[in-house]
């Protein structure tokens, strides 16, 4: 099967403009590649389809949502092939690439919902309705179906939860608070999707975008019982000054089920992995590697000023047991989150390595990247970002400054005036985001 690892970087920004001649950035973009390339998710899929029997079922029926759906249910009709009856596929503007057999395709909004997340759920619901126990679900479940598949709950509307959402998202919540809101708002999150499949089994593969892989947030666990609370969301909604309608506060009351009885999970990749790979690659080109974490889950320019003061550490440590000698790449893996307080364009990713940018503003032989393993960050195009000792300079004589962009929540802008942007396109996969600090001397 072919992925789309040979298809990276088409977008407007070239290669060449980031790697600058420089052989240290072409070591931090070949491990960018590789470590795409090696948490794909069709071998995954395929290896969890082999070892479940489908042979005695009377209708087999696919199910895909999130930013990874796409090659997911690829995999999967090229696996399974004509035992499936029929399939419906939701995925990100953009992250479509063609026909798959007779699956009906829907392109949907990402972070916020729209008209076509309901359109295509409608879609999912109306494939599984009059089911039965002699009849299959295959649910394939990537990060990002919390927003592309959608049926709000009697007495919300649509715009209610596109609103909730974007103050969610703003708010500097991670994906578990975000989550525990917007399953209470929907009809299918929850454990409700599951109850809407009659009486036939699910059978779910899941690619873990959630810290510590948590089924009941990945995609705000549609097929799988909700383990937070209704006391849970109305505190998250006092913690962070949500502004939502009495209505909506009582929808919010409503206990999600606790018990799914018909669906079978199994997790195919996760963060974890997507270190892992990134340190196998560096390993590979010679470099000393250290995860410090798969967990990351703080701001992203706390996260940007840590690593950027570990590479002055590393460069300037005069002790005798240093944790880390060069060259060396210092890994981490997770979630950041962004609090919003300007009105700038850009993502996690590259808010972190802006921030780094500035940590480590004349450090030689030192690149450091931030990246999302699915090809886009934030409402952006870029991926994420790779900076060096001269990016800073780069922004000002472009007549930027990073500390006011930063603040104004503008990484996009600052990165692109320095020709820092990493642009992939849509990878085909979604597990997290991935840093990593090379330091080479």
């Amino acid at each position: 099967m072919k992925t789309r690892s040979d298809k990276l970087f088409n977008g407007p920004d070239s290669e060449e403009n980031i790697l600058r001649s420089d052989p240290l950035r072409e070591d931090a973009m070949k491990i960018v590649k590789e470590t795409i390339k090696a948490v794909l998710p069709e071998e995954a899929v395929i290896k969890a389809l082999m070892q479940k029997e489908f042979n005695n079922k009377e209708k087999i029926v696919v199910v895909a949502i999130g930013k990874a759906a796409w090659n997911m249910a690829r995999a999967t009709k090229e696996t399974l092939g004509d035992p499936i009856s029929k399939g419906v596929v939701i995925t990100k503007y953009g992250h479509s690439k063609g026909p798959i057999g007779s699956f009906e395709i829907v392109e949907a909004g990402h972070p916020v919902p729209d008209e076509n997340s309901v359109k295509g759920a409608e879609k999912v619901l109306k494939l599984v309705s009059g089911l039965t126990k002699a009849d299959q679900v295959i649910f394939l479940i990537s990060g990002g179906g919390s927003a592309l598949f959608e049926k709000p709950m009697e007495g919300v509307d649509l715009q209610d939860i596109m609103d909730i959402t974007h103050q969610l998202l703003t708010s500097g919540g991670d994906i578990v608070e975000i989550n525990t809101i917007r399953k209470r708002l929907s009809a299918l999150k929850g454990g409700r999707f599951a109850a809407l499949c009659g009486e036939s089994d699910i059978f779910s593969i899941v690619l873990s975008d959630v810290i510590g892989d948590r089924l009941d947030s990945i995609a705000s666990g549609p097929a799988y019982p909700d383990c937070s609370t209704a006391e849970e969301a109305l505190e998250i909604l006092e913690k962070y000054d949500l502004q939502v309608a009495d209505p909506i506060k009582e929808i919010l009351k409503i206990e999600t089920p606790k018990v799914v009885e018909n669906c079978e999970t199994v997790i195919t990749g996760s963060v974890r992995a997507l270190c892992e790979a990134a340190a196998t690659s560096a390993k590979h080109l010679g470099y000393e590697t250290m995860i410090i974490t798969s967990t990351l889950d703080c701001e992203a320019k706390d996260a940007g000023k840590f690593l950027a003061s570990m590479a002055r550490e590393i460069i300037d440590f005069k002790g005798e047991s240093p944790v880390i000698t060069p060259p060396c790449a210092v890994i981490a893996g997770g979630e950041t989150v962004v609090r919003v307080t300007g009105n700038g364009k850009g993502g996690r990713n590259q808010e972190l390595a802006l921030s780094a940018a500035m940590g480590i503003k004349g450090l030689k032989d030192v690149v450091l990247f931030s990246l999302g393993s699915d090809g886009t960050d934030g409402p952006t195009e870029a991926a994420g970002g790779m900076v060096d000792g001269t990016s800073v300079e780069k922004m000002k004589a472009a007549g930027v400054s990073p500390e006011e962009y930063l603040n104004n929540n503008d990484s996009y802008t600052a990165l692109k005036a320095s020709g820092d942007l990493i642009i992939t396109g849509a990878t085909g996969t979604n597990v997290n985001d991935v840093a990593v600090l090379l330091i080479r001397r």
